[in-house]
Order: structure tokens, then C-alpha cells, then sequence
């Protein structure tokens, strides 16, 4: 298409020379001391034409002549540029390839390079993203004092750089991961803590900041980082729901007092207060801590659908009221009668019942679900051994000294 373009040029060209020379009668003279040339105008024209693209070409040829060493100044300096940008796409491929050694040199190479090269002096982010990869394959081969210095000198760039977003987002996300393989937390969480406020919601700051919080032994704000995380859909909703009940459970084992743990619980979030586990393990903490009232107001609302919860979370919970059974106030009597009605062969809400029974004195309601609990092996030990201690108090409430030796042998055989 091209070639037919300039043909079609051509031929406008020879029809416009053609019409306006072919007629041109007109004469040039050229006086020059006792000389006189005589010249046609149409050859005055082509020579005036001629000469200019003489003159043209000739300037050119000068001008590129002169400036040849300018030209293989710039050309120099382009092959380093281009090497300088090759060497950080080898190093870069050399860390992805898991041959540290050869990216930190490759990175090396291209920070020399960059001090060569005049179009790049300038360039403070190419800098500053090869000290970051020499700084990550430092910290790969475990040499942690290079890969710190390599990460100070990052530091002292002018701040033009350094506040680039990108690059001050990564470096300060890379340092607090390296921390973390560091078991350094409190410096994990120092790096965390000067991200922007939207760059710190990101996944991998979440998942960063739970990692510190779990090492510095924080579950409440371990619990709350990982709910972000669950809401980010970060884990699967099995994963999740494990992680959850996990950092809230020693949430609650990491409560010293009483009064911390009712602190704690009141902080959970709604739906792990309707965690029938949870529950079940806060109960027990009370109940160690003798505030076997809050134990039994935390097991309420869950006693009281005791048949609804699944068999593994209806076994905690009414372990969890065997521990709280000390001081039980008489309105619980209907609920565990219920409770036992509803679910006559479960052995652990039997135990349940008959301690509580035992508790409230009254003997003769508390035989039959003991003896049940005291039979069935598939009880925990620690369940059952409390079910043939009551049935020894009861024999001797009764009065029968042998049936209660007798209870209490067969509560320290149960292993």
C-alpha cells in the first residue's frame, strides 16, 4: 500500500513538473567579472535545489561526525541501563528459583551498574526495590546482620523515595514478616503499627499481626485479628471456626482471677457466647476459680436445650455443671430432672444430675444416675471417679461402711 502511495506521488510530481516547466521560456545570466553565463530557469531551479540538499546533507554528515562521542557516551550508558534493569529481573528470578546466593549478587550487580549509569542515578525506586530483594535473599540464607544493614541503608534513601507507597508498604510488610521467622513479635507489631490504617486492614498485615499477637501470648487481640481475617474469608469456615474457638478458649484459660475472666467473657463476641464449648470451658475456669455462680449462668441457656447440642457439646457441658454443682440453688432441680427425662442414657448428664442431687441432699434421687455414670465406660475417667466417690458418700450417709470402701476401690481402679 505504501508503494502505491509514492507511485501515485510520483506521477502528481512529473504532471506538476511537466505543466510548470515544460513552458518556462525563462533565462538566468550570471555576471561574474568579465564573465557572463547564460542559464535556462528550469536548470537554475534544479541547481538551486540540487545545492541545498548538497549543503543539507553535508551539515548532517558534520554534525554526526561532531557528535560521535556524545552519541557513544549515550550509547554506553544505554547498555548499562539495559544491564542494570537485567540484573534485577535475574536476581528477581534467581529468589523465585530459591538460588539466594545468585540473586544477592545479581542484585548487586545491578546496584553498581545503577551508580554507572546517569539516566538511573536518579531512579531512587529501582534502588530502593533492589535493596528489598538483596535484603529477602540475605534473610533466606539466615544472615540476618547483612540482611539488617542491607535494610538500614534502605532507610537512609532521600524520603522521596522512601514514602514512595509501594515501596515503603513492602519493605515495612517484608521487615515484620522477618520478625515473625525472627520470634521477634514486639518488632513484628512496631512495623505493623506504622502501616497506613487501610494497608494494616489488608490480608497479609491481618495475617502478620495475628502471628505477632499469638507469639506475644495476646488471645483476646489474637481473636479479634482472626475474626477480621474470617470475615476477609482469609480460611476455609472450618479453619476459621476452629481458629476462633481456639484463640477464644485461651482467651479464657489466660484469665488469671475471676473478675479477668468475667472481663473476658463480656468481651467475646455474641455468637462465641453461644459456643456451647466455649461456654463449657469458661464454666470450668470459674468453677476454679470458686465462682461456680457465673459457671452455672453461663451453662443455663444450653442446660436448658441440652437435647438440642450435638453429643460431643452436650458431654462438656455437663461435665462443665458437675464442676459447678458446689452452692446449686434448688430452681435447678426441674431442669435437670428434665434433662435427665430427655436424655435417660446419656451417662454424662447422669453424673451431672446425681452429683447435683448428692449436693442437695437428696439421696435417694441421686442413686440410680450415679450408678449409671459409675457403669458406663465410655465416661472420661475423671467423670466416673466422681461418680464412685458420691456413691461412697451416699453409702455412708446410709450407713453401709463396706459398700463405700467398697465404691471408693473401684473409683481409684478406673484409669
Amino acid at each position: 500500500m505504501r508503494g502505491i502511495i509514492w507511485l501515485v506521488l510520483l506521477f502528481v510530481v512529473a504532471v506538476v513538473a511537466a505543466t510548470t516547466l515544460g513552458r518556462n521560456d525563462g533565462l538566468v545570466s550570471i555576471y561574474f567579472g568579465a564573465w557572463r553565463t547564460d542559464l535556462s530557469l528550469n536548470l537554475f531551479v534544479i541547481l538551486v535545489l540540487a545545492s541545498c540538499a548538497v549543503l543539507m546533507v553535508a551539515a548532517r554528515s558534520v554534525n554526526r561526525l561532531l557528535s560521535l562521542p556524545e552519541r557513544a557516551h549515550e550509547w554506553r550508558q544505554l547498555r548499562r541501563e539495559r544491564a542494570a534493569h537485567a540484573g534485577l529481573r535475574e536476581a528477581l528470578a534467581e529468589y523465585f528459583a530459591a538460588r539466594y546466593s545468585r540473586a544477592h549478587r545479581a542484585a548487586l550487580r545491578a546496584l553498581v551498574l545503577q551508580d554507572e549509569t546517569d539516566a538511573l542515578k536518579g531512579d531512587g525506586e529501582f534502588r530502593a526495590l533492589v535493596h528489598l530483594l538483596a535484603a529477602a535473599s540475605l534473610h533466606r540464607m539466615q544472615d540476618r546482620t547483612r540482611r539488617d544493614e542491607t535494610m538500614r541503608q534502605l532507610a537512609r534513601l532521600p524520603r522521596a523515595v522512601t514514602t514512595v507507597r509501594p515501596v515503603d508498604e513492602g519493605a515495612r510488610l517484608l521487615a515484620a514478616e522477618w520478625a515473625i521467622d525472627d520470634r521477634d513479635a514486639p518488632r513484628a507489631i512496631e512495623q505493623l503499627a506504622e502501616l497506613p490504617a487501610g494497608v494494616a486492614r489488608r490480608t497479609q498485615a491481618l495475617r502478620l499481626r495475628l502471628l505477632a499477637q499469638r507469639l506475644t501470648l495476646q488471645p483476646l487481640p489474637a481473636l479479634q485479628t482472626a475474626r477480621l481475617l474470617a470475615k476477609h474469608q482469609a480460611f476455609s469456615p472450618s479453619a476459621a471456626q476452629s481458629l476462633l474457638r481456639t484463640l477464644a478458649g485461651e482467651s479464657l484459660d489466660a484469665a488469671p482471677d475471676a473478675d479477668a475472666l468475667r472481663r473476658v467473657w463480656s468481651q467475646l463476641d455474641p455468637a462465641d457466647r453461644r459456643d456451647a464449648t466455649l461456654a463449657a470451658r469458661a464454666a470450668t475456669r470459674a468453677a476454679a476459680f470458686g465462682s461456680t455462680e457465673d459457671a452455672r449462668a453461663w451453662l443455663r441457656p444450653f442446660w436448658d436445650r441440652l437435647a438440642e447440642l450435638e453429643p460431643d457439646e452436650r458431654q462438656r457441658v455437663a461435665l462443665a455443671l458437675l464442676d459447678a454443682v458446689p452452692g446449686l440453688p434448688s430452681e435447678w432441680l426441674p431442669r435437670l430432672e428434665a434433662a435427665s427425662l430427655a436424655l435417660p442414657n446419656d451417662p454424662a448428664v447422669a453424673v451431672a444430675t446425681g452429683t447435683a442431687m448428692i449436693e442437695r441432699q437428696l439421696w435417694g434421687k441421686a442413686r440410680r444416675p450415679l450408678e449409671q455414670a459409675a457403669a458406663a465406660g465410655s465416661l472420661a475417667a475423671p467423670a466416673r471417679r466422681r461418680a464412685w466417690r458420691s456413691l461412697a458418700q451416699l453409702a455412708r450417709q446410709e450407713g453401709d461402711e463396706v459398700r463405700a470402701q467398697q465404691c471408693e476401690r473401684a473409683a481409684a481402679s478406673v484409669d
